[in-house]
């Protein structure tokens, strides 16, 4: 287990042009919280930092589409964002914001540093732009043909098909995401860094220094950047959004926002100490300190390529221990997106799980894109909930405090003499917190979440196995010393679940009366046999259960939803029928298309999609068959108004004469809708 040290970790700041969904949490956010969580369980020192990143193309894109102003975006989103983290428990020491002025301050002196020491090269040269629009297209505002993958809707600044970086005229086929048309070529001022001076510096540092505990997606992104030979990046950019460029002569430029979003990490490392009494430089400049970036895969140039290089150039500054990204998670087999909604967001989440955020955590820890993209799906997070924390964690815990009530009316009972098994199950007990804490400290979540989860089941095991309800008819001597053994099980389980679990943590704490007087540190538990004292009361009454069974319905409602986001997608994607041949006037005059009511509508039999509709169109009452019965119950539809074309020669449906046709159209989440009058409209009322 690591010894005593000071951690800086931070936690990739996300953009506020949108909420969180699973994807962040088990990428990013839920990693880096177990890790924060454990080494200040385990006596370290820790700043677990991050904040919105507020700057960049994305903002201003996000508020043209919902008609407001840049700053209203990052208000709305900060706050939705951060209220959200703070439910789920993220144990963040400091968030912040690239908007705050010690950010501005902070990232601002950072480049005048680098531009004093001749750090920058200055170049005049040819960027895309938009003529219509009267901008240059940076980042996000061009799309064009990815020149790594052919993905025709790449980004200008990254391809989210195959994650390469790129500068936006390295695209084939650009065009304006603002209008549409193509650009042209402009000559514009800009300020880059010189990746190429520090290539001999990040292939020592990375790929020799660090070639045996970096993760290999990691290492093989880095060496293939190397590898391609690094070239300048520029740190500014042509935009009205984002920090001025200090110095003369950089009126209408930012920084661009890859170099200010990272320096984020210092500015909130800065905001912290100021509020804490600490000194912000021990977490920054003091060479003891170890620092760890948590970022997805997607991110991994800027954390060990750019960002280090940044810091080499301004001198002073300690470099990154780690930088354990993860991989892609996917939802349901698709791949998430924000644009197209197919998400699970947090925010809406803790609004339909409440008192769960433990379930989802467990859920994407267990089934984290370690090494490989990996896929959520709502059927696992029944399963993980059910099979798991109920079954085995929930029921071990149940078990020891409805026992302990029953049995001692609370009271931790005297022991006996131990067996061979209760001296085998407390060693067994003494070496988990260990085996627990090397794979955290390997950055292996998921097999440590499992090793955790092996010490309920322990519990569980070894209360099935002695079955002390069985054995207090006979032996009552023996059954103290078995729920004494499994009080000292629950009692590390408080402990060690902390970092995984750490609203299930505080429950289980409270069940056990566990306070400042008994509570045990995570190395206690390796060497004291004692960690829940006899003599000491647990709660009285019926204890509280850990977890709660997810019904299928629940999940139903789940997919559901995503079934609705999928549809409206297909929509949303569907090219608009062609117009079909010119026809004269006469030829629409000769449709009789009329207002009708339903009177009445049955499925027809051994048919999926026909119903049966008898409609009243004023002039009579026909029978209509329509093949809408995937769309609308029989039993809805009664009194619907609808548009028919009434003179359409009778054909037989499956043996039904119909008698004309209903008119429908699709609907923007692909299903079928009526084509009705906005007001009610007397039946026979002719369209025209």
């Amino acid at each position: 287990m690591s010894s005593s040290k000071r951690y800086t970790i931070t936690a990739a700041l996300p953009y506020t042009n949108g909420p969180i969904h699973i994807g962040h949490l088990a990428g990013v956010y839920v990693p880096g919280d177990i890790y924060a969580r454990f080494l200040r369980l385990t006596g370290n020192d820790v700043a677990y930092i991050c904040g919105s990143d507020e700057h960049g193309v994305a903002i201003p894109m996000r508020a043209k589409k919902e008609g407001v102003t840049p700053q209203q975006i990052i208000d709305k989103y900060h706050a939705i964002i951060k209220q959200s983290f703070e439910d789920f428990g993220i144990s963040f020491d400091n968030y912040s914001r690239t908007s705050a002025e010690i950010h501005h301050e902070t990232a601002s002196d950072f480049f005048k540093k680098m531009y004093a020491d001749g750090e920058f090269i200055e170049e005049v040269s040819e960027q895309l732009y938009d003529a219509e629009a009267d901008q240059f297209l940076a980042d996000r505002f061009v799309i064009g043909t990815c020149p790594k993958c052919g993905n025709e809707e790449s980004y200008g600044d990254q391809c989210e098909k195959c994650g390469t970086s790129h500068n936006a005229t390295d695209l084939i086929n650009p065009k304006s995401a603002i209008t549409g048309n193509v650009p042209v070529l402009k000559q514009t001022k800009h300020w880059f860094l010189p990746l190429d001076k520090h290539e001999a510096f990040l292939r020592e540092w990375i790929l020799e220094g660090h070639k045996n505990d970096w993760k290999s997606n990691v290492l093989g992104q880095v060496k293939s950047w190397i590898d391609d030979g690094l070239r300048p990046r520029a740190v500014t950019r042509d935009l009205d959004w984002g920090i001025p460029v200090p110095v003369e002569g950089a009126d209408g430029k930012v920084l661009y926002v890859w170099f200010d979003a990272p320096i984020g990490y210092i500015s909130s490392t800065k905001e912290w100490a100021a509020r804490e009494g600490k000194n912000w430089e021990d977490y920054w400049k003091d060479e003891n300190t170890k620092l760890v970036h948590f970022i997805g895969k997607d991110n991994i140039v800027f954390h060990c390529i750019i960002f280090p290089s940044m810091l080499k150039a301004h001198g002073g500054y300690i470099l990154p221990e780690n930088v354990p990204a993860n991989e892609f998670l996917n939802l349901e087999g698709n791949k998430l997106s924000t644009s197209k909604n197919w998400a699970v967001w947090l925010h809406e989440y803790l609004e339909e799980f409440p008192d769960q955020q433990d379930v989802l955590r467990y859920t994407l820890t267990a089934n984290a894109p370690e090494n490989k993209d990996n896929d959520f799906t709502w059927k696992d997070f029944q399963a993980k909930n059910n099979n798991e924390l109920v079954a085995i964690f929930g029921n071990f815990i149940n078990r020891v405090a409805v026992l302990t009530n029953k049995y001692y009316n609370g009271i931790v009972p005297e022991p006996n003499d131990f067996t061979e098994l209760d001296e085998e199950i407390m060693e067994q007990l003494q070496q988990f917190p260990d085996v627990i804490a090397k794979s955290i400290e390997r950055y292996r979540f998921r097999e440590a979440s499992q090793e955790f989860m092996n010490v309920a089941r322990l519990g569980n095991k070894y209360l099935a196995d002695e079955e002390p309800w069985t054995l207090i008819k006979e032996d009552e001597e023996r059954v103290k010393t078995i729920m004494y053994v499994a009080l000292q099980i629950a009692t590390a389980l408080s402990v060690l679940s902390e970092p995984f679990l750490p609203f299930t943590s505080e429950k289980l704490k409270d069940i056990l009366n566990i306070n400042k007087d008994v509570e045990n540190s995570w190395s206690e538990i390796t060497s004291k046999k004692v960690l829940l004292p006899t003599g000491h009361k647990i709660m009285e009454g019926k204890a509280p259960l850990l977890f709660s069974k997810i019904e299928d319905k629940t999940i139903e409602v789940q997919l559901a939803k995503l079934e609705a986001t999928k549809k409206a997608n297909e929509a949303a994607n569907k090219e608009v029928e062609p117009q079909k041949e010119t026809i004269e006037f006469e030829d629409f005059t000769k449709m009789d298309i009329r207002i009708g009511t339903i009177l009445e509508a049955e499925k027809v039999a051994k048919t999926k999609k026909l119903l049966k509709l008898k409609v009243d169109v004023g002039i009579d009452v026909r029978t209509i068959v329509s093949g809408i019965a995937e769309s609308f119950k029989p039993e809805d539809i009664i009194g619907q108004q609808v548009t028919v074309l009434c003179n359409l020669a009778p054909r037989k449906i499956r043996g039904i004469e119909s008698q004309g046709m209903i008119l429908m159209t699709d609907a923007e989440d692909g299903s079928l809708a009526f084509v009705e009058p906005q007001q009610k409209v007397h039946n026979g009322g002719q369209v025209s």
